[in-house]
Order: C-alpha cells, then sequence, then structure tokens
C-alpha cells in the first residue's frame, strides 16, 4: 500500500464524505507534478536557448510552488476548512493547466517538457476530479 494511502487510513478521526481514492491520487499527482516543474525549470536553466525558455522556467516554478503546497494542504485534515482546500485545488488546477500549455510548446525539442507537461495534465485533471467529489 502506497504511503499516502496508508497515512489516510491511519487518521484517527473520520475524514468525512471525501472520496479517500481521489484525495490520495491528488496528493500523489501534485507531489510528482511539483517535484516535475522543478526538474523541468532545472532543465531549461541548462539548454542552451535558455532565453527562449523564460516564460516556460518562471511558469513551471510556480506551478511547483501551488502544487507542492496544495500537497500539504490536502495531507493535512485536522480543523479541516473546506473554502481553502476547494481555493488551493483551483489554482493548483489552474497552474498545472498553464504550465502544461506552455510545455507543450516546447515539448517536439526538449523531452523534460513534454514529461512536465504530462505530469501537468494528470495533475490538472487529479485536482478537477477531487473537486467534483468535494460538491
Amino acid at each position: 500500500m502506497p504511503v499516502i494511502e496508508e497515512m489516510l487510513n491511519t487518521y484517527p478521526k473520520d475524514l468525512g464524505g471525501v472520496d479517500r481514492a481521489k484525495l490520495a491520487e491528488c496528493i500523489a499527482a501534485c507531489l510528482e507534478c511539483a517535484q516535475a516543474c522543478t526538474a523541468c525549470a532545472d532543465a531549461c536553466l541548462s539548454e542552451d536557448m535558455v532565453a527562449e525558455l523564460t516564460k516556460c522556467i518562471r511558469t513551471n516554478l510556480d506551478c511547483a510552488d501551488l502544487c507542492a503546497t496544495t500537497g500539504a494542504i490536502l495531507s493535512r485534515h485536522t480543523g479541516y476548512d473546506a473554502n481553502v482546500t476547494r481555493a488551493a485545488l483551483e489554482a493548483c488546477r489552474t497552474a498545472c493547466a498553464a504550465c502544461a500549455d506552455e510545455c507543450e510548446r516546447h515539448a517536439e525539442m526538449h523531452e523534460h517538457c513534454r514529461v512536465c507537461a504530462e505530469a501537468c495534465r494528470r495533475c490538472e485533471k487529479a485536482c478537477a476530479d477531487l473537486l467534483s467529489s468535494l460538491g
């Protein structure tokens, strides 16, 4: 059993009506996307055409920060605030869409951008799925 699911299962209180599978999937997607975006930004900085990748780097770093923060917020359940959770998920979904769009512009030339765009699309979908399950 993945650690994310194991930790959700060990939480001593009721998680309410949240879909545990969607929650675990979203946490994992956020953490994976944060790593992919950080690595993509770093790889962009190593490219010879770094000046043309400025927007991609900025978008990667913004997305990485929002994904990491959203993953952390979703991992905390004590004193849960549905409004904060929804806002974080919306922000993360928006950042992932923007980052995927930007990385897809460079995906044919830079493999790291292709991989990052795919991670962003997975996270965007996971955030949307969890949001829709929250009602």
